[in-house]
């Protein structure tokens, strides 16, 4: 371990030698262009993100569309500290940051708001994705200590400005799409922008195809000098059959070079795509009073319904129906490559949330002092609703996917209805103590209720609880555009109250869970350059049945130890006149401690990569041409919780074209890429999910190219 940390400190010492280095040499980049959009940033505070103490990435949609990412789980190209956790086409995605899973019941916001990720969130209104850190106790109530994700919505611009895209990927996918944005008034006080995007779905994964499509309209009114008003709805739906991963042999690991990776399981006659449909809307008032305070009120909604679907494979004699006899292999495949098959269908899923959020942030002068305070309360509902589902056995599959097996929809399993109401309410605070030296501050307490009940009305809980999550910072700046700043913080989860017979404390409401991060940086940012180098330590507690499970009251849900996360971090986005760099790499030591089964402490999570190192350069060829490179490297990971099986590390390039064609008062902007250049084969990742494990291949290379026209 002493040896790898010390290379990785080596390569984040050398990004910021470049960072340092770059700044005395690069050329001021000055970027222009029609308006400037206004980004809530998650972290609370105004300042720059090089002037703040904690680690937060903001991606554009123009970064985004250059590496012809579409979906959330796209990310995962870009920055170290971010991966896959159980990412299948067709489905919704999911992220690891800084090794935990992202919670998409709690870790995703909407401009600030909360939003469930348990669909498919469409990117074709979205201005720009925000990742925010580590832990999230001061923005959020309960959630997943890997920090927070918001989308950004496009709004009304100051300028006239439409575009137009289309869109093909090697496979069958084509998809276009339409951004126009227009102010009209007396003054122009009224803004209109209106995104449309639709998409015939057609990978080289087979058996996957399907389509989409998006229709978004914002709208403002600035009512005043000091008022402005925002509403805002988005509809879009996806329909497409999802991907069945591959799993381990027995004992063994699948070489990934014999799999072939357009191979998808999720292929029996009966199979149905997975259907998601959405809808979102937004109301916010912002209006500045005297003395620099601005006051803000935002309400959201979001109304999705999901046919989740699927021919789901799932261990090997595991269901009393399988006429298979042998060893129960109930976490992974037989060693023929054998496993059952179920039909799983869980049909007109509705998930809703409602949230209000209202502040008021300004200057104070307390004890001769300067604080830049915000005050506030956030109110959400969230609201579940499903039917039966249907999951029955049908046979036997093969990894070959050849065998056919008849459908079986009966609905005989039963569901779990929840609703969820939260009361937040927060206070954030920068305290200027000199020129260079600040103290941030942010606290939050989190009033909860929560319910759950079984589709038949069985297994009900009913439970509230009261939690306060702060977060403290010092920041220092060591020269013009250096800043070193350490903190501490706390984030809260709620786990769910246990309901099965089992359990000896069913029903009952178990204990609000502490993460404690404590994290220390150095930063710079400048219009040349921006480079940050963290260590953090994250200690989240870990669940466990402590006992059989195996009768009526014969184990407990409790906390067993914890899940420590320790890493350095390190990242750098240069920009030269005709081209830039964004690296970023992270070496991170994963364990579980403390645990009173001592088997279990020293263990490294299933799919979490110990050392990870992502990088993207676009170089001027000629005037208007401009080269792209994207390199990704993902260390060895595991694929299961006892660490007995590793999956092996792999490295991916990426290689674009970008090539700016002016036409009158147009702009044409034409982009050809090429992903997994060199067609690697390997794992790209192994969720540990449902108790079984699974792999997803590295996708086969694939070839794109778009047109973008600025009107």
């Amino acid at each position: 371990m002493a040896r790898h940390t010390l290379s990785l400190i080596a390569t984040a010492a050398a990004l910021l030698t470049a960072s340092i280095a770059s700044a005395q040499t690069l050329p001021i980049v000055s970027v222009a262009g029609k308006s400037t959009e206004a980004v809530p940033s998650l972290s609370g505070f105004n300042e720059p993100p090089a002037k703040l103490p904690m680690q937060a990435l903001s991606l554009s949609a123009e970064r985004l569309d250059d590496l012809g990412i579409t979906q959330l789980s796209g990310i995962t190209k870009l920055d170290a500290s971010i991966s896959d956790a159980y990412n299948a086409v067709g489905y919704w995605s999911q992220l690891k940051i800084r090794g935990f899973d992202l919670d998409n019941r709690f870790n995703l916001r909407r401009d600030g708001l909360p939003v469930s990720g348990e669909t498919a969130l469409s990117l074709a209104n979205k201005s720009g994705i925000e990742v925010l850190k580590g832990s999230s106790g001061m923005q959020a109530g309960t959630s997943s200590p890997a920090g927070l994700v918001n989308f950004v919505v496009k709004r009304p611009l100051a300028d006239d400005a439409t575009a137009l895209m289309l869109e093909a990927i090697q496979g069958g996918s084509a998809q276009a799409s339409l951004d126009h944005s227009q102010r009209f008034g007396a003054s122009r006080e009224f803004g209109v922008r209106v995104n449309l995007a639709a998409a015939h779905l057609d990978p080289q994964l087979r058996n996957s195809q399907g389509r989409s499509h998006t229709a978004a309209l914002a709208t403002d009114w600035r009512a005043s000098a000091d008022t402005l008003v925002e509403a805002e709805v988005e509809f879009n739906r996806q329909r497409q059959p999802s991907q069945q991963g591959f799993s381990l042999l027995g004992d063994r690991l699948p070489d990934a070079g014999s799999v072939d990776p357009r191979l998808n399981l999720n292929n029996q006659p009966w199979s149905l795509p997975v259907v998601f449909d959405n809808t979102h809307a937004s109301l916010r008032v912002q209006h500045k009073l005297g003395g620099d305070w601005r006051v803000q009120a935002a309400l959201g909604m979001q109304r999705l319904r999901t046919d989740d679907r699927l021919a789901y494979a799932f261990g090997l004699d595991c269901n009393e129906n399988s006429d298979f006899a042998g060893v129960f292999y109930c976490d992974r495949f037989g060693p023929d490559g054998r496993f059952d098959v179920y039909d799983f269908r869980s049909e007109n899923e509705h998930r809703d949330t409602t949230s209000v959020d209202i502040s008021a942030s300004g200057p104070v002068q307390l004890a001769g002092l300067r604080h830049d305070v915000t005050v506030g309360g956030l109110s959400s509902q969230f609201k579940s609703r499903f039917q039966r589902q249907a999951y029955n056995i049908t046979g036997i599959g093969n990894i070959d996917g050849s065998i056919v097996t008849s459908p079986s929809p009966a609905l005989t399993g039963e569901n779990t209805n929840r609703d969820e109401r939260s009361h937040e309410l927060y206070l954030r605070d920068r305290v200027a103590l000199s020129a260079d030296t600040s103290a941030w501050l942010g606290l939050r307490h989190t009033r909860l209720q929560r319910e759950s009940v079984r589709t038949d009305g069985s297994r009900a809980t009913d439970y509230s609880q009261g939690v306060t999550t702060p977060w403290l910072a010092l920041s220092h700046a060591i020269a013009s555009d250096w800043l070193v700043y350490a903190s501490w913080g706390q984030g809260i989860e709620s786990e769910v109250a246990p309901n099965r017979p089992r359990y000896k404390n069913a029903g009952q409401a178990l204990p609000a869970l502490k993460s404690r991060q404590t994290e220390i940086g150095l930063k710079t940012g400048s219009q040349r350059v921006e480079g940050s180098l963290t260590v953090f330590d994250i200690r989240r507690p870990a669940w466990r049945d402590i006992g059989a499970c195996d009768v009526d009251n014969s184990c407990e849900r409790r906390a067993d130890g914890v899940a420590r996360h320790r890493g350095i971090e390190a990242s750098a986005d240069l920009k030269w006149s005709g081209g830039g760099l964004f690296a970023s790499a992270m070496r991170l030591q994963a364990r579980r401690e403390g645990s009173a089964e001592a088997s279990l402490n020293g263990r490294q999570p299933a799919n979490v990569p110990q050392t990870t190192i992502k990088a993207h350069v676009r170089q001027d060829l000629l005037p208007g041409l401009q080269a792209q490179l994207g390199l990704r490297h993902e260390g060895r990971r595991f694929a299961t919780p006892d660490n007995s099986i590793a999956v092996p590390a792999w490295t991916v390039a990426d290689a674009g074209l970008r090539y700016t064609q002016l036409q009158g008062n147009q702009t044409w902007i034409w982009r050809a890429a090429i992903d997994n250049l060199a067609n690697k084969r390997a794992w790209r990742e192994s969720p540990w999910q449902f108790e079984h494990s699974y792999l997803y291949p590295l996708a086969p290379r694939t070839l794109r190219a778009s047109l973008e026209v600025r009107l």
